[in-house]
């Protein structure tokens, strides 16, 4: 990929991190933020949350370009360890459960004092695995090879738990304010990656021809400038 390339691609994901979390944070914290600071006339700390929020999309936009491009090594590695995509893939899918199953047991379970808990987690899982099977199946649809649905599951399953584990390790007094609000960033941020980036690498491929048409004639133009100039 290009240098130009890549920045247009980080840049765009950076905005889809800090423009979902600044949104989300309006409906999640309503309540117990925005709604006191207008109800007493205080717009300008109402808008400095909403820039913090924003800020902190953005740094979890970066989170999440890290653990992409660190996935793509390690999808690579996994492949070239097994030495078979099936073997691989089999591997991706017990990760993926103990992944959810480590959420449930140890993230969710030890702070579930009530029903309503119970419920958001759930919802929040039901949130995740529902837009890793959408994103997976639009990966499919677009590139025309089923043997990448697990492996796109994994990333938008395993890799967004990992990530989303910040949220699930900073737990407010709230309890869940954080984790709810931070989920949504992550999955729209690793599904434009996953959707994205053959989009960016083959305008970049396209970018490299040109330019090389544009050397190529250019040493041609020169070749024939120092060819006249001889003859004269």
């Amino acid at each position: 990929m290009t240098i130009r390339n890549w920045f247009k691609f980080a840049f765009r994901a950076l905005i889809i991190g800090g423009v979902v979390t600044g949104l989300m944070s309006l409906i999640v914290r309503w309540g117990d933020f925005y709604a006191q600071h207008f109800s007493n006339g205080e717009w300008g700390e109402a808008f400095l949350g909403l820039l913090w929020f924003v800020l902190l999309g953005f740094t979890m936009s970066m989170v999440c370009q890290m653990g992409y491009f660190a996935y793509l090594t390690v999808h690579q590695i996994g492949v070239n360890i097994c030495r078979s995509l099936t073997l691989w893939n089999w591997v991706q899918i017990l990760l993926m459960f103990v992944a959810l199953l480590d959420v449930i047991l140890f993230r969710f379970k030890p702070y579930a004092y009530s029903a309503s808990d119970w419920l958001l987690y759930i919802g929040l899982l039901i949130v995740l695995i529902a837009a890793a099977i959408l994103t997976a199946m639009k990966k499919v649809k677009m590139t025309g090879k089923k043997h990448i649905l697990i492996s796109a599951l994994f990333f938008m399953i395993f890799v967004s738990i990992i990530e989303w584990l910040i949220a699930l390790w900073v737990r407010t007094s709230g309890g869940n304010e954080y984790i709810t609000l931070l989920l949504f960033p992550i999955l729209a941020v690793n599904a434009f990656q996953l959707l994205e980036l053959p989009k960016y690498n083959a305008k970049s491929a396209e970018d490299l021809k040109k330019r090389e048409e544009r050397r190529a004639a250019r040493r041609e133009l020169e070749e024939k400038n120092n060819k006249n100039a001889k003859h004269k």
